[in-house]
């Protein structure tokens, strides 16, 4: 299981072959109560908030097993073992642990590493006697799916210097090798997940994964999960949507909307200027499934700190990001973005695309690995020890490095050489 801010996934596995029966995901339930882990913070601190926030997590995972058994004829009651990941307000948030003291200084967790547990005593609509692992943390915005994240990217055994981001709701980023990892956290906010963006969804089927626009018409060409009408857009398309729009032209380097553009599909919409990407006579929904104004500064501030956060890092640490050997990419879409335009938006740094790795979900994947495996168990322990974290809030040149990558790409245009020769062009 990883229980991510926004997203939840269960992956269904048979414990004697090791094989991956399902695979399930689904919005996380505590979403209704805010969409970054500070607003759930604050909410459980009030009230039954507390309980509220664990039994809205809890029903989405059970919900989640109940659908990946159905898929393969088993019975929820048939699992006998489960390993958990997930940042650590979530796994205090599942076990109804106050997590007050991750949002107030010194930004401390009341626990990294957990006991083995029961799902009886968890919740989880299992065996009632299944094992439970949570597996280990490093600090308040540092948690488990970052731990079994390093294990599946091989961060923790490479030679050679690596970089490791988790595009997610978190930015969570880990810089290092075998000898030695430092590790950090800014809130992205859930807008590559879908949320937070008008037509924003899920990677799933209908959603626009990629868009191409015609540089002398503006007119969109989109690929959709399933081959079926378009319900939305997940996190690849709305990277692949965003660059497209500013290389022809259609965003400036702020993220304004150009209504000067000879395109019906530009237009004025009730939040500012907006982007048609498919009509609603193509939509399965039979409504125009725009990019609006507030989706471009969502995802601006998104992409910003996910790229301010590794070059802070980077720094902090005295590495150039041009010598990392790799960057490895993970997060629940990391497998599909396309290198090129994740550059030109900027959240990507502009260095050679073969160094780029996309991993997808590893939190899940370290997960899986942990389940079957006691001494890749032990190993992630080792990895969550290991990790020094470094405190954002308290660095004043993060704040500098945010505000200066709020543009497309970025104010320092000689970070982002392809960029400019693409524009020039």
């Amino acid at each position: 299981v990883d229980i991510g801010t926004t997203t939840v996934s269960v992956w269904l596995v048979d414990l004697v072959t090791g094989q991956v029966k399902a695979q399930v995901a689904e919005y996380n339930g505590q979403i209704a109560r805010g969409e970054d882990v500070i607003s759930r913070i604050m909410y459980a601190g009030k009230g039954n908030g507390r309980e509220e926030m664990r039994q809205r997590v809890l029903d989405t995972i059970n919900k989640l097993i109940e659908t990946a058994c159905k898929r393969v004829n088993a019975k929820p009651e048939e699992v006998v073992k489960a390993t958990i990941a997930g940042n650590s307000t979530m796994m205090h948030l599942l076990l109804g642990i106050p997590a007050a003291s991750i949002r107030l200084s010194p930004f401390v967790t009341a626990v990294n590493h957990l006991p083995l547990m029961s799902a009886r005593e968890v919740g989880l609509k299992t065996h009632p006697e299944a094992s439970v692992d949570c597996l280990p943390g490093v600090a308040s915005y540092v948690g488990a799916d970052i731990s079994a994240g390093v294990l599946s990217s091989g961060l923790d055994v490479s030679e050679e210097v690596e970089l490791f981001l988790d595009v997610g709701t978190n930015g969570e980023t880990v810089l290092g090798n075998r000898d030695w990892l430092v590790t950090c956290a800014c809130s992205a906010g859930p807008a590559f997940e879908g949320a937070g963006v008008v037509n924003g969804m899920r990677a799933t089927t209908g959603a626009i994964e990629e868009v191409w626009i015609n540089s002398g018409t503006l007119e969109p060409t989109y690929r959709v999960i399933g081959s079926v009408k378009p319900k939305g857009i997940c996190g690849s398309g709305l990277i692949s949507l965003l660059a497209e729009a500013f290389i022809t032209g259609i965003l400036d380097k702020a993220g304004n909307v150009n209504l000067t553009a000879t395109s019906p599909r530009v237009r004025e919409g009730a939040h500012g200027g907006e982007y048609v990407v498919a009509w609603g006579r193509e939509s399965e929904s039979g409504e125009d499934i725009v990019l609006t104004r507030v989706d471009i500064d969502n995802l601006l501030r998104a992409k910003a700190a996910i790229y301010a956060g590794f070059t802070v890092l980077a720094e902090n640490v005295g590495i150039p990001l041009e010598s990392a050997a790799k960057v490895l990419v993970g997060g629940s879409f990391g497998k599909y973005i396309n290198v090129e335009k994740a550059v030109q938006i900027g959240l990507l740094p502009d260095i050679s695309w073969e160094r780029f790795e996309f991993l997808g979900n590893t939190s899940v994947r370290g997960a899986y690995y942990a389940l079957l495996d006691w001494r890749k168990r032990e190993q992630i322990g080792r990895i969550a020890r290991r990790m020094t974290y470094i405190e954002l809030s308290a660095d004043n040149t993060f704040y500098e490095a945010f505000t200066s990558a709020l543009f497309l790409p970025h104010t320092d245009m000689t970070k982002f050489p392809s960029v400019a020769g693409a524009l020039r062009r």
